[in-house]
């Protein structure tokens, strides 16, 4: 099996974002209260506690603007907090819910066709894993199988 680590939204990423820097459609970040829900933040990878300031904003996890470079919206703390370790470990948090989708993308940051499946949550290291041991694939979204929002990346070790 592949050796995976899960990467969360960039520190400097969220720096940008905390500091009113605009999303990916060009917009200040809108701020929100959290009434305890499902509001996963996309740096920590935990959920805002109820009564948290969080933000909801449009994210791009692609480098540049291309047809397959897929923007929803995520959200993260409104106030600092310390970013997910890299590590091989599935955010605790996932196992909260109860599938993903995750999708292989290739060098040129475009799906790789044949590489998305919805998973349970408690298999999406095993899954992700596969996904990377396709020839094309050099990372795989994990996204909510939902709402198709963007929840990390993941990339062999």
């Amino acid at each position: 099996m592949t050796d995976i680590r899960f990467n969360s939204l960039p520190t400097e990423q969220a720096e940008a974002y905390w500091a009113g820097g605009q999303d990916a459609n060009g917009q200040a970040p809108e701020v929100h209260i959290s009434d305890g829900g499902s509001v996963p933040c996309r740096h920590c990878q935990q959920d805002v506690a109820e009564g948290e300031r969080y933000l909801i904003l449009a994210h791009r996890p692609f480098p540049k603007a291309q047809p397959y470079a897929e923007i929803g919206p995520i959200f993260l703390h409104a106030d600092p907090c310390t970013r997910y370790p890299e590590t091989a470990e599935v955010p605790a948090m996932f196992l909260k819910r109860e599938s993903y989708l995750l999708k292989g993308y290739c060098r040129d940051d475009r799906i790789v066709y044949g590489t998305g499946e919805i998973v349970k949550s408690r298999e999406i290291a095993e899954a992700a894993a596969k996904i990377l041991g396709h020839k094309r694939v050099v990372y795989v979204h994990v996204r909510s199988s939902v709402n198709n929002c963007f929840s990390c990346r993941v990339d062999s070790r």
